[in-house]
């Protein structure tokens, strides 16, 4: 991916919105924590946040993103937020849910909403989606897409052929869980992939082919890794709560993998799930 130069480098959805190449995740981060850390990566030059109802933190990152716009004089349109439908419940409830992520992070807008898993059947599954379509419809989310969704899932969506198709799946994927069957779905239907967890939660960093192409390019396990996710086509989503670890998480841009690298690595997949794994829920 040579185009991909900065953090400000993007990638076209098929909503017609550029979405940033690589994001900051706040999963399982405090409240505290989470505005102190989406401050650090903004000021890092970090352009997107990857939230969720879940996690209790949409307020916080919405507040450190509100800040640093006002701090730093830049435009809210300049900073990618995404968040997510924390459970399938039916139309009504997925409206509600709607509502309530804005109110939370007061950024008058969310640039990208998801379903968080398919879990709770494919009738609230397809009528969160409705749900969602018309919040696109009505200006307050700008595009949409779905979050650890197998190809099942991904068929059914399609096949109610929906007004506003899904521009992203959300997944966890690194080279040591590639996902094939989904990444290559979603290639041939333009669904751009986030990879959630692309470090491998640093379970595989002393693992042979990653440290000896870590060696070859003079960067870290990490780096490697994202990059990797970045050479895919991928947008990857580091976690971190220390700036340090997001500066170095962020230092991909300048270098790539060769082909035979990237290969290696695809080489290591073992199906390691490091958290869940819903995409085979009915």
């Amino acid at each position: 991916m040579s185009n991909l130069t900065s953090l400000k480098s993007t990638i076209k959805l098929n909503s017609g919105h550029s979405i940033p190449c690589l994001h900051l995740g706040v999963y399982e981060v405090s409240s505290r924590d989470t505005y102190t850390s989406v401050s650090s990566a903004l000021n890092l030059g970090y352009r997107a946040i990857d939230s969720a109802e879940w996690y209790g933190n949409e307020a916080a990152a919405g507040r450190a993103i509100r800040d640093f716009c006002d701090k730093t004089g830049t435009k809210r349109e300049e900073v990618w937020f995404t968040t997510k439908l924390k459970s399938n419940s039916g139309y009504e409830a997925t409206k509600r849910a709607i509502k309530r992520s804005l109110q939370e992070c007061g950024l008058g807008y969310i640039d990208l909403y998801l379903i968080h898993s398919p879990y709770g059947g494919k009738k609230q599954r397809l009528e969160s989606w409705k749900a969602m379509e018309e919040a696109v419809g009505e200006g307050v989310i700008r595009s949409i897409g779905v979050s650890n969704y197998g190809v099942s899932h991904l068929r059914e969506l399609l096949a109610m052929k929906p007004q506003i198709p899904p521009g992203i799946n959300q997944i966890e994927v690194h080279p040591f869980n590639t996902r094939v069957d989904i990444t290559s779905f979603c290639a041939q239907h333009g669904i751009v992939i986030q990879a959630y967890a692309p470090l491998a939660k640093a379970m595989r960093f002393s693992h042979p082919v990653l440290k000896t192409i870590a060696s070859k390019v003079g960067k870290t396990p990490a780096q490697v890794l994202v990059r990797w996710s970045l050479e895919k086509g991928y947008v990857p989503l580091p976690k971190s709560v220390r700036e340090a670890r997001m500066k170095e998480n962020a230092d991909v841009f300048g270098w790539g993998l060769e082909e035979e690298d990237v290969k290696a690595l695809d080489g290591c997949d073992e199906y390691l799930v490091t958290d869940w794994d819903p995409t085979n829920a009915d």
